[in-house]
């Protein structure tokens, strides 16, 4: 008989995961202590925006594999495999992650298991988590030592988050026992050929963090050339372009622009830096000091370009911004380099209009002091100077003209390096980018 899977926890991660192990063919129940949400997934609406999630919701919802509960006790009884999703989110005040969603579904949970079944954290975590949950888990449940725990971290980039769930570049599993190991080896079968990493929880743990910090290196790298191209007069794209061929080094997440936001990257590589802090390590990651630093640079240095196109004071000006999102494809404002830019120029004395596709209810929710465009051309109008902050397609398919046609005066600074500089310019566009002349 298949192994019935639980997932605890039903936000970005969770309803993902659970929708994509019934599209695989398991029953799953999702459980989450929000009933609000747990009534809206029951109606097949999610939480979030994913592009292409909410078919296979709706699809495994109307098939009977999917359901949700409020309950911890159907959980339990439900569940063979129980998947933990809970957020990790960073400590208010300090760098570290606060896990204390991870203790409470532990704590909620573990009290209802009374038969043998395996518990899987797919949370990014400091290292250490791992072990102490497992040893909380066979304390608190009635089965004991039949409980185990498994570590298995999620590596989904939101906007693909269906696609890395079903077709995934690799599954990482920290097990202690070659019975966890089966087990998980049997409910990732239906993905076919994926290649599995086995090995130990302080292991698995890191992996999610130092991918994490390597990406965010890698960003901020390109975006400290974008500094130095400025001081020198040179171009950052030319320079990425040519890094970008050598096959040592190659062209993901070589993109100089805005930096990154969203909620894994600034929180996960802080909290790296704390855990490592803890663990007599702190001189191993100091340079993510200045990796986070370079990130909120790029903010300020985009402020300081809109500033200077529009004679130096905001006041009296209305500024664009085209994106609310911290990317494309997501509606996920969380630590957004976008938002952050355009409240510091409403600060500064700015008439600030913004425009998102998807992301306009959750910034109107974080900043009710800005004021919301329907649409692009909407934001713009009477604009003294354009951001384009967030690279949706849509905003790189604007008609130079047409937008020219509503603006007060045509000056735009490219947050993402995502417009063809030329067909702007061509235009009679002033245009100026991050790292650029």
């Amino acid at each position: 008989m298949p192994y019935r899977l639980t997932v605890l926890g039903t936000g970005y991660l969770g309803a993902t995961h659970a929708a994509c192990m019934a599209e695989l063919g398991f029953e799953v129940l999702g459980l989450d202590v929000d009933e609000a949400k747990i009534e809206r997934l029951r109606s097949g609406e999610l939480p979030i925006h994913e592009p292409g999630l909410r078919e296979v919701l709706q699809r495994n919802l109307d098939n009977g594999r999917l359901r949700f509960t409020t309950s911890y006790e159907e959980a339990a009884a439900f569940g063979d495999v129980h998947f933990v999703c809970v957020g990790t989110p960073q400590k208010k005040g300090e760098n570290a992650a606060d896990v204390s969603y991870l203790d409470a579904v532990v704590e909620s949970l573990a009290p209802h298991l009374t038969r043998e079944c395996l518990v899987v954290g797919k949370s990014t975590v400091p290292v250490g988590t791992a072990q102490r949950l497992a040893d909380k888990l066979v304390r608190l449940a009635p089965a004991g030592p039949q409980v185990e725990l498994a570590w298995n971290p999620e590596f989904l980039r939101e906007g693909f988050a269906v696609q890395d769930t079903l077709h995934p570049n690799r599954i990482v599993l920290g097990i202690g026992s070659e019975k966890a190991e089966k087990i998980l080896r049997e409910v990732y079968a239906p993905l076919g050929d994926v290649p599995i990493v086995v090995t130990d929880y302080p292991t698995s743990e890191l992996v999610k963090s130092a991918a994490n910090a390597f990406l965010a290196t890698k960003i901020s790298f390109i975006n400290a050339m974008a500094e130095v191209c400025e001081a020198s007069h040179a171009d950052v794209k030319q320079l990425s372009l040519a890094l970008s061929f050598d096959e040592r080094i190659g062209g993901k997440f070589l993109n100089p622009g805005l930096g990154f936001g969203g909620g894994c990257l600034p929180k996960d590589i802080r909290a790296f830096m704390a855990r490592a802090g803890e663990l007599g390590a702190d001189q191993a990651l100091t340079f993510l000091r200045e990796v986070d630093a370079i990130n909120m640079r790029r903010r300020a240095r985009m402020v300081d370009l809109a500033r200077e196109l529009v004679g130096g004071s905001f006041q009296g000006c209305t500024v664009a911004v085209l994106g609310a999102a911290f990317k494309p494809n997501s509606d996920d404002i969380r630590d957004s380099p976008a938002l952050d830019v355009a409240a510091t120029i409403g600060d500064q004395g700015g008439r600030v209009t913004v425009y998102d596709p998807v992301a306009l209810d959750n910034a109107r929710r974080a900043h009710p002091e800005l004021t919301y465009g329907s649409s692009a051309l909407e934001a713009a109008r009477g604009a003294h100077v354009v951001l384009l902050l967030t690279e949706w397609q849509e905003f790189i398919d604007l008609d130079p003209e047409e937008l020219g046609s509503v603006v007060a005066t045509r000056k735009i600074v490219d947050g993402r390096n995502a417009l063809d500089a030329e067909t702007w310019r061509a235009s009679s566009w002033h245009y100026r980018a991050l790292g650029r002349p």
